[in-house]
């Protein structure tokens, strides 16, 4: 007898979200995995359904590639992910089947976890607020719930007794961490109290390893616990319980290619197909997050108590140090006196300092080295980019220009800065100060040996003295030696030309000067260089009043239209000049205008990195109320040109 079955192809030859038709003499599940021919060439498929004979010839299906199918959620996941971030069916079944799944043998033997049900560790004693933050998740009818606490107020040990009462339940769990260098963190965290439980998935992993999870996973018949970034919700899991998305503002829970999926919303999906709680935990919620949980009156639970108890008061000191005055700067250019005093006072004492510098300030800023004045859109509030080829300043969000000033319109001074300072200039500036200190740096330009999780247990242990890092060292990272924590330029973030940056800005301070002040030590310092001491971001950071920046942050994004008040989409071409781009950016524009649809378009403009290997990158930014006009005018463009939908930013 012959079955018929429609198959979603993974080929970028296919660039359609729709399935193919195959036959086979097989009686197969839905969520199968399968190998079938296209064109001249076998390649990966799933099966979406059975379905009748066809009125036209099908080819057969070559070989089933192993017994076991993905469970219904994940084929419910699948088919909504399609519909809500649009993109060719390859790309969407890139996050379901690992990529060297074709090389499994059929016959393989499926590998059946054994699952240790005890508890091996003795957890630490509630507090009182995380007992009433577990009652609160474990009463309510809601599925999902916001975990406000602030750092050091013990997350963690909430996600260990959810996930325990999750386990014995019979249950499995998913935990979300925003980078891989976290994973290992984590991880060991969870198996001291889970034995034999857990599960790492992440990009990091060697082909045969990621599979031999995945395997794991699908086949298990108890249950498990998986670890790893967003990629990890897409996990063939059966029987799904919990779902905890740490850090969860981070922007790394948004991904940046096709499909542009939001992990959040993804999560609360999965969370909604699999009757599942979904626990977002982070100590600066995002404004959209925040703002569509108090709207829909989802609970947001708040812990802002130290979770460790001290035998005495924390003396934690912090001095914010005005980068515009130099007398501050004897020494080094970057590094003030306060700061590295501070850093010789940690090393004399076989302590931990950090110095933190984000990443992006590498790039073009605007900005006067007297006063601090930056070069700010009229229209949106953003930063203005320079754009050398044209002396212009430009806004990325509307397309606003100017000349670029030569002196300053706020102090009519003429030290006007175009550059910041990289991560690596300040590591040679530290060796120079401190040449017998163990120093290490981290950020994206590490090899796989130097990352940060190869890393972690000599930071941990105390055997690195000087830790100097981006973004990826702020996050949840719990240094038990640490005493100095130095913020190089505090406004880095301010500086991009982005309706987010302040927001952005907010949650990195907040981040990076929680890292002490947790009672592992008696007394820690805290320097905090800026251009302006008294911005909104940095003195709500300071004072960690996340309601007040909030509030005034709503007010903005709505007199401006921007998220949660509007719905965005970036769309984008690369072409072989910056005429051609423009002019091409204004003929989609014109087509895109008949369809008379309530979107508000705004003019093109070079994007942020304006050009990439050889081809000029243009975009506009289209804003509208209703989403779905968004996928209207998505389904409409040319092959030839790329989109964002939800993007994080607008660079």
């Amino acid at each position: 007898m012959t079955y018929y079955y429609d198959i979603w192809v993974s080929t970028i030859q296919f660039r359609s979200s729709s399935t193919l038709t195959y036959s086979s003499t097989l009686r197969l599940n839905r969520g199968s995995i399968v190998q079938v021919p296209f064109r001249n060439k076998l390649i990966l498929g799933l099966i979406k359904t059975q379905t009748s004979a066809p009125n036209f010839k099908v080819k057969p299906i070559h070989r089933l590639i192993h017994s076991s199918y993905l469970p219904d959620s994940s084929i419910s996941l699948l088919t909504w992910l399609m519909n809500y971030y649009p993109s060719s069916a390859s790309t969407h079944l890139q996050l379901f089947l690992p990529n060297s799944i074709d090389k499994i043998d059929s016959s393989t033997k499926e590998d059946v976890l054994l699952v240790v049900k005890q508890i091996a560790h003795k957890a630490p004693k509630l507090t009182s607020e995380q007992e009433s933050s577990i009652r609160t998740i474990n009463e309510s009818s809601s599925r999902t719930f916001l975990l406000h606490g602030d750092t050091g107020s013990g997350k963690t040990r909430v996600y260990i007794e959810l996930i325990k009462e999750t386990i014995l339940k019979s249950k499995s769990v998913i935990v979300l961490v925003p980078e891989i260098g976290l994973s290992p963190q984590i991880t060991k965290s969870l198996e001291d109290y889970f034995p034999n439980d857990v599960i790492m998935m992440n990009s990091g992993l060697t082909p045969k390893t990621k599979r031999n999870n995945w395997i794991k996973i699908l086949t298990a018949k108890l249950p498990v616990i998986i670890v790893g970034p967003r990629s990890a919700l897409f996990a063939p899991i059966n029987n799904l319980g919990l779902i905890i998305m740490d850090e969860a503002h981070d922007s790394s829970y948004k991904q940046e290619t096709a499909p542009f999926y939001q992990t959040s919303r993804v999560a609360a999906k999965l969370a909604e197909i699999t009757n599942s709680k979904l626990v977002m935990g982070t100590a600066s919620p995002s404004i959209v997050d925040y703002f569509m949980f108090d709207k829909m009156k989802v609970p947001v639970i708040r812990m802002s108590k130290l979770a460790i108890s001290v035998d005495s008061d924390l003396d934690t000191q912090l001095q914010v140090i005005d980068l515009t005055d130099k007398s501050f700067f004897t020494r080094s250019a970057w590094l003030s006196d306060v700061l590295l005093e501070s850093i010789d006072k940690s090393f004399k004492a076989n302590e931990q300092s950090l110095i933190f510098l984000n990443r992006r300030g590498t790039a073009s800023t605007i900005m006067c080295r007297d006063c601090g004045w930056k070069a700010l859109c009229p229209n949106c509030n953003t930063s203005l980019t320079y754009h050398s080829d044209k002396h212009l300043i430009i806004c990325h969000s509307c397309g606003f220009q100017d000349k670029s000033p030569s002196f300053c319109p706020s102090c009519n001074g003429h030290d006007i800065i175009f550059k910041g300072v990289g991560t690596k200039a300040i590591e040679v500036e530290v060796n120079k100060f401190f040449p017998e200190a163990k120093i290490k740096r981290f950020d994206k330009d590490n090899s796989k040996n130097d990352s940060l999780e190869m890393g972690y247990t000599d930071i941990k242990n105390g055997k690195i003295d000087i830790i100097i890092g981006t973004q990826i060292i702020t996050k949840g990272l719990d240094l038990p030696k640490l005493t100095t924590v130095g913020i190089v330029i505090a406004d880095q973030n301010l500086s991009f030309p982005d309706y987010s940056s302040e927001e952005k800005n907010f949650q990195i301070l907040l981040q990076v000067i929680g890292r002490v002040g947790r009672g592992h030590q008696a007394s820690s310092r805290i320097i905090i260089q800026s251009y302006d001491p008294m911005s909104k971001p940095l003195r709500a950071a300071i004072t960690k009043d996340y309601v007040d920046f909030y509030n005034d942050q709503i007010k903005l994004r709505e007199k401006y239209l921007f998220p949660p008040f509007v719905f965005l989409l970036k769309v984008y071409c690369k072409k072989s000049s910056s005429d051609k781009a423009n002019r091409d950016c204004i003929q989609l524009i014109n087509k895109i205008k008949k369809l008379k649809l309530p979107v508000k378009i705004s003019s093109p403009s070079p994007a942020f990195y304006e050009k990439i290997n050889g081809k000029y990158v243009w975009q506009f930014v289209i804003k509208s109320k209703n989403r779905q006009y968004l996928l209207d005018i998505i389904s409409t463009l040319p092959n030839d040109w790329f989109y964002d939908i939800d993007p994080n930013n607008l660079l």
